[in-house]
């Protein structure tokens, strides 16, 4: 299974981005999706996780300005993020969590660099 993230860039403080994630799994072999994020230095967080149904769950620091969704037809995840903050910088991984024949495994897309600037 691949995971292609895109989206990322430079942006200003205040400013949006909207981070895409492709997978090569069938839906239906595909649970939760997910974003993390990995600061400098840091270890990598969950930012944002939907699960086949539709439902959404998020950070705390995140949930207000950030939006995941998710197209199964389209084996594509999303994060719309707003009103973004210098915090916010790192890089965002896709995660997805296999189900049927990828049970227990858990994918890992790239990653692609969010910079805000101040």
């Amino acid at each position: 299974v691949q995971l292609q993230a895109s989206g990322g860039g430079l942006v200003q403080t205040g400013g949006s981005l909207r981070l895409s994630c492709a997978t090569s799994a069938r839906p239906y072999n595909i649970d939760n999706m997910g974003w993390y994020r990995q600061a400098p230095g840091k270890q990598r967080d969950l930012v944002a996780r939907i699960n086949s149904d539709g439902r959404a769950s998020y950070a705390d620091s995140m949930k207000d300005r950030f939006t995941i969704s998710r197209d199964n037809a389209k084996n594509t995840v999303y994060l719309q993020m707003n009103s973004l903050k210098p915090e916010d910088t790192g890089v965002y991984y896709c995660s997805a969590e296999g189900t049927r024949r990828y049970r227990g495994r858990r994918f890992w897309g790239q990653g692609t660099q969010v910079t805000v600037s101040s």
